[in-house]
């Protein structure tokens, strides 16, 4: 079930975004749960090619994506084709 508010957007445009500097989660708990599930999907990702649903926010609201994971930087995940999403804009990962 897709959380309300948010837009489904396809990988390929996530990389014209501008996403602002400030962090999206206010509380360590959530970012504790956004890291473990960045663990997890990357597992998946790398393992079993499973997709995952990824909702982040930019300067111009909030949206989501499904797809793979295949990398994880100190500050980006890596997506298909190169496509790179700042971690501190990830509200919330379903795996």
């Amino acid at each position: 079930m897709v959380l309300e508010g948010f837009t489904l957007v396809e990988k390929e445009v996530i990389a014209n975004y501008h996403f602002p500097a400030d962090e999206v989660l206010k509380k360590e708990s959530e970012m504790a749960l956004r890291k473990k599930s960045l663990t997890t999907a990357i597992a998946l990702g790398n393992l079993e090619h499973q997709k995952v649903r990824i909702y982040f926010a930019d300067d111009e609201g909030e949206k989501y994506v499904e797809t793979t994971i295949w990398g994880v930087t100190d500050h980006e995940i890596l997506l298909k084709k190169n496509v790179m999403l700042p971690i501190h804009r990830i509200i919330k990962l379903e795996i």
